[in-house]
């Protein structure tokens, strides 16, 4: 069974499927430092409700129009939101419409997708801007049923400004410390061992230095 499957449910108009707070819950301890979120494709507000409990503040929730006409793609700024995070139809072609328009809004936007998607061809252009992808399992979308996804599904996450592509976390994996960055010296990919670290090694951060030192002493002559 999954949200697609026509043999065990019949599929629900604009792919309303609430999230349930066991797929929340595996996202919560990689969401160090946001504090604010806007839900785009809010549905009846379950995954609001679900993040707020975890003390998490909502400043944007709104929901999607028929078939492609999506009002979440003409959200412009999600009021200074820390992150997006929504749980996404699942049509593809409306789904990347919305990979595209999150990213270029805001700097970190975390999706529900199924785990697959990643191995879809149809992905290939979004996986450079994706940090993370943190694992979830299966998820039990239908409230009645002891019957859970045939899917397995995970959180994406997208970075406009990262082109290294993503670090897989287990389910329970509680840090992002092995998250890829770019260094701003010489622009190749590392691994940062601190959340504000911009360089790659020393020699980088010592390259850089003595450039601005040059640069520095240039203005002060002119």
């Amino acid at each position: 069974m999954s949200k697609r499957s026509p043999r065990k449910f019949e599929r629900r108009e604009r792919d309303f499927y609430p999230t349930p707070l066991a797929a929340v819950s595996p996202l919560i301890p990689h969401l160090r430092g946001v504090r604010t979120f806007a839900e785009p494709c809010c549905g009846d507000g379950k995954l609001v409700r679900h993040l707020e409990s975890f003390g998490l503040r909502c400043v944007y929730a709104g929901d999607i129009a028929s078939g492609l006409d999506a009002l979440a793609l003409t959200v412009a700024d999600c009021n200074g939101a820390d992150a997006i995070i929504t749980n996404t139809p699942y049509s593809r072609e409306l789904m990347h419409r919305l990979i595209e328009h999150f990213r270029r809004i805001t700097r970190m936007t975390w999706l529900l997708l199924p785990a697959d998607w990643m191995h879809n061809r149809q992905a290939a252009p979004f996986l450079p801007s994706c940090t993370d992808v943190v694992s979830v399992g299966r998820v039990r979308w239908f409230e009645g049923t002891k019957m859970s996804s045939m899917e397995n599904f995970a959180w994406y996450r997208f970075d406009a400004h990262h082109s290294a592509g993503p670090i897989l976390h287990a389910r329970d994996s509680a840090s992002l410390s092995s998250r890829v960055g770019l260094c701003a010296h010489c622009g190749k990919p590392y691994r940062p061992r601190r959340s504000d670290a911009r360089f790659c090694g020393d020699t980088c951060r010592q390259r850089a230095h003595r450039n601005r030192l040059v640069v520095t002493s240039r203005d002060v002559r002119g």
